[in-house]
């Protein structure tokens, strides 16, 4: 495994690098992203009060569930966990003026990737978490740690690794001969989908026009430590690592084999209707995602099965971390020491890790849980897509690659998803001049 560092934090190296997006992502919050305006003190104890700020109400559901959990085992340290959900916008920026007139600010917090940067800027008003991180390490997804890391201090907990899968409809599949575990390359893949076309007059998958969630994993794949960006953190969109994927995905949609999105993206109603009725043979997006099929393609149960993505080529990277909230402790919390054992509790610990499978259905940080009982126990997405969905993690999980994220990521992801998509898998423009362009208007 081949590390190098960016400003304190570990980038890609054919790795286990995660972690992703920091897609400037609209949805973000796909994974992870949240409603609207609530409080409450969920959690039950007479101790001390942890004030808490989040943008999603399961993630606060998750923490009051945990803080009971805690409060059975700690009864010489209870908490009473008083939790605030804020829109996403408005809580990211009540934050960072908080943190930045030191005053007002929470004991814990949420804070989504493509934010992250933003706090991160001078001097972090976050404590380091490093005496809670450094003893889990071996444990750990450690690229899930490194996106929240500057000068070799880790300062966000995430809730999950986000690896990257395909998800294929083994209906469609079975009906053109294709079996999905001889698809080892995009070539593959590509061939793949031209019996798919042939047999069943649908393409063998989407793209989108106004997300990263097709692109980014692709372009992470490719060998080397850059990506979207330099390992020096400069834009890279002319180079081969983000030509090749677009290129790729314009030849797919040219032969039919691919399709933009309906409604744009993988999140649209549209979408899910699209796909529920059979409308492609697979899509490729975080593991995260399970979570849409079982709520919004209720059709396909039984239906889809989760393996790894294709590699440029045999023997490489099969996978690549997207999406993430790292939760932070603030420089003003008066009870520094018991929120960041609360923290590890929730996030790092084993228990923890099973309950955000269990609780939020995400993949956890702690890879040494993959193979646990727990688990495989019965559940919706167990129900939906098997018992076997971590073996897919287990098999690729020293190929999840990693990301460059920093302040630069924001304005190359937006340029992404309002324009650069569009033009090339939409209207066909040379990927090659649209990428030039772009990279001289963010220069």
């Amino acid at each position: 495994m081949n590390i190098r560092f960016e400003g304190g934090r570990h980038v890609k190296r054919h790795s286990f690098l995660f972690m992703a997006l920091i897609l400037a992502l609209s949805l973000a919050l796909a994974a992870c992203s949240g409603g609207g305006g609530k409080s409450g003190e969920g959690s039950s104890g007479d101790g001390t009060t942890l004030e808490f700020w989040t943008f999603n109400e399961l993630h606060e559901q998750f923490y009051q569930h945990m803080a009971e959990r805690w409060n059975e085992q700690n009864p010489d340290r209870k908490i009473t966990l008083k939790a605030n959900v804020y829109p996403y916008d408005d809580m990211h920026n009540k934050l960072l003026v908080a943190l930045q007139s030191g005053t007002g600010a929470p004991d814990l917090a949420d804070v989504e990737l493509n934010k992250f940067p933003n706090f991160l800027k001078g001097t972090p008003q976050l404590v380091p978490l490093n005496d809670i991180v450094e003893p889990e390490l071996d444990n750990l997804v450690k690229s899930r740690l490194d996106i929240y890391a500057k000068d070799g201090n880790y300062y966000g907990i995430d809730f999950h690794v986000g690896a990257s899968v395909i998800y294929y409809n083994k209906e469609l599949l079975d009906q053109a001969g294709v079996n999905p575990d001889d698809i080892k390359t995009w070539d593959d893949f590509a061939a793949a989908g031209k019996k798919v076309l042939e047999a069943t007059g649908k393409p063998m998958t989407t793209v989108e026009l106004n997300d990263m969630w097709s692109i980014w994993p692709q372009v992470a794949q490719a060998p080397g430590s850059d990506d979207l960006q330099t390992a020096d953190g400069k834009p890279n969109l002319t180079s081969d690592v983000v030509v090749k994927p677009l290129a790729f995905q314009q030849d797919l949609v040219k032969q039919g084999i691919a399709v933009p999105a309906p409604g744009g993206g993988h999140h649209a109603e549209e979408y899910y209707g699209f796909m529920n009725d059979g409308g492609a043979a697979s899509v490729w997006m975080p593991m995260w995602y399970m979570g849409r099929f079982t709520d919004y393609m209720p059709d396909l149960k039984g239906k889809i099965v989760i393996k790894p993505m294709p590699a440029w080529n045999a023997g490489e990277p099969r996978s690549a971390g997207m999406g993430g909230t790292g939760t932070v402790i603030t420089t003003t919390s008066k009870n520094q020491d018991l929120a960041k054992a609360f923290l590890a509790f929730a996030k790092l610990s084993r228990e923890g890790n099973i309950e955000i499978w269990k609780f939020l259905g995400f993949d956890p940080l702690r890879s040494d849980v993959w193979d646990a009982p727990e688990l495989r126990e019965p559940n919706k997405f167990t129900d939906y897509f098997g018992e076997d969905i971590f073996d897919v993690l287990l098999e690729v999980k020293d190929e999840i690659e990693g990301v460059i994220v920093n302040e630069q990521t924001p304005p190359i992801s937006d340029a992404f998803r309002t324009s650069v998509l569009v033009r090339i898998l939409q209207d066909g423009e040379d990927p090659v001049k649209v990428l030039e362009e772009t990279q001289s208007q963010i220069q």
